[in-house]
């Protein structure tokens, strides 16, 4: 049970209301019990976030490589809702379910580019975003320009956010659950 409680979502007014119904456009008509937390907590705040993925969404990284940036992170910093929201979101995305896995257990899943990046967030994860040289011309010679190296920066970011306030909250996963 999430640790702070949230009040039914049809009483939201204001802001927060404004907020829920911007994400149920993207979202199918849901509202994710994270982003119900944050709406009402901080509408304004989650109205950034959302902004801040729109600008990620119409970048330069694919549809795959933003499913496993968010995934690995996930994985790294043990978010288990983040870990269960990406797994089906990179399965939407197109991502094989083995892929998936791999990814979550920091494995290699076969596509070069894609394990290249996914170890590239694992290791920024781990280090606090120190790297090697040896790391930053692994990510480069797969094929990751400077633009989106700015743009894994602010995913990565995204995610942390995302993990960490899950991680507080103990929100409730209300995605299908990984095994």
């Amino acid at each position: 049970m999430s640790r702070i409680a949230i009040p039914a979502l049809s009483s939201a007014t204001g802001a927060t209301a404004e907020v829920y119904d911007q994400i149920r456009k993207i979202a199918g008509g849901k509202v994710p019990n994270l982003f119900a937390a944050l709406g009402h907590l901080a509408p304004r705040q989650l109205a950034a976030v959302l902004n801040a993925e729109g600008a990620v969404a119409a970048g330069t990284l694919s549809k795959h490589d933003l499913e496993i940036i968010k995934l690995a992170a996930s994985a790294q910093t043990g978010c288990d809702y983040c870990v269960a929201a990406h797994s089906l979101l990179g399965k939407l995305a197109g991502l094989p379910a083995d892929a998936l896995r791999a990814i979550r257990a920091g494995q290699p899943s076969g596509d070069a580019k894609h394990d290249a990046l996914a170890h590239f967030v694992r290791q920024i994860v781990r280090t606090s975003g120190t790297l090697s040289q040896d790391e930053f011309d692994t990510i480069r010679a797969a094929g990751y320009t400077d633009v989106q190296l700015a743009e894994i920066s602010l995913v990565i970011a995204l995610v942390f956010f995302t993990n960490t306030f899950n991680r507080i909250n103990d929100t409730d996963v209300d995605f299908p659950a990984v095994q």
